[in-house]
């Protein structure tokens, strides 16, 4: 028995193809795993971060302000510090990073340095039966300090991912990542 293409066919198989093809999902993995949450809401935390970008990185810029926009975002809405200060670094080298963090000493309860590995768009051609599959990708590494102690008690990378087949995303939903991704990393109740 043959199905005939009708239009009501073709249709009922666009939406379903699109249903299969177009949902995005979200995936974390925290290396090492198992973190306990960084976050604390009685505690004052002074939160350093720089950008590492690979080489051939595009639209440095866009990204950049996208981080600096979610990382606000995140600490002002989240609940994560009881305050905080957010400060932007030229590096983090360990020499600036201590030196950040002996300043801290009396200041701030907690020092969390994040350098920003990956905040992008993703597009892959021809990876799956969609063709397309795109989304966004975060990856941060988060080191924190107890001052005076200029050595990090602990430090963990973030590597967060949303998207699937059949998904475009471009860089308007960048700060909102960079949000979702610190939230999975760093654990605000």
């Amino acid at each position: 028995m043959r199905c005939p293409l009708t239009l009501t066919n073709f249709w009922t198989a666009v939406v379903a193809w699109a249903v299969l093809c177009g949902c995005a999902t979200t995936t974390v993995n925290v290396t090492p795993s198992l973190q306990t949450p960084v976050c604390d809401s009685a505690v004052s935390a002074l939160v350093l971060w720089a950008p590492q970008w690979r080489q051939e990185q595009k639209d440095v810029p866009k990204r950049e302000a996208a981080a600096e926009a979610g990382l606000k975002e995140f600490l002002q809405t989240s609940g994560c510090f009881k305050n905080s200060e957010l400060r932007r670094m030229s590096n983090m080298t360990p020499t600036v990073v201590a030196s950040e963090v002996a300043s801290a000493n009396g200041q701030w309860d907690k020092v969390v340095a994040i350098t920003l590995r990956e905040l992008g768009p993703v597009v892959k051609l021809l990876s799956s039966l969609a063709l397309i599959e795109g989304g966004t990708e975060v990856v941060l590494q988060v080191a924190e300090y107890i001052p005076p102690a200029e050595a990090a008690i602990r430090t963990f990378t973030v590597h967060w991912q949303n998207g699937g087949p059949g998904i475009i995303k471009g860089v308007a939903s960048l700060p909102q990542d960079m949000q979702a991704a610190l939230t999975m990393g760093l654990r605000p109740r």
